[in-house]
């Protein structure tokens, strides 16, 4: 994806990222297939999601946001501890809107 975000978009989206719960845990499977066809199906569905990083997992969470933000052509908005929030526009009718 080649959106970037500025510091003020990046802003907003953790702020309405805060209130969310986590829908997905990334454990010792890993990132698998079909953790990316989820992450982007809920993507779509929802534009703004956060996952969490078991302690068992084979990755720590900046490595997974690095790999699912390439695997699931999405933004990774923040990283924070175990959980890691992600973005990514619905391309036919957009939700949140981040104009400046």
């Amino acid at each position: 994806m080649d959106l970037t975000l500025t510091s003020k978009q990046r802003a907003r989206l953790r702020a309405l990222a805060n209130p969310l719960e986590t829908i997905l845990q990334i454990g010792k499977g890993g990132i698998t297939e079909n953790i990316v066809r989820q992450v982007q199906d809920a993507l779509t569905a929802r534009e703004l999601i956060k996952i969490r990083v078991l302690e068992n997992s084979l990755y720590t969470a900046k490595e997974a946001a690095a790999q699912l933000a390439e695997e699931a052509d999405c933004l990774v908005v923040q990283v924070l501890g175990t959980r890691i929030t992600l973005y990514r526009p619905n391309p036919k009718k957009p939700v949140i809107q981040l104009d400046e």
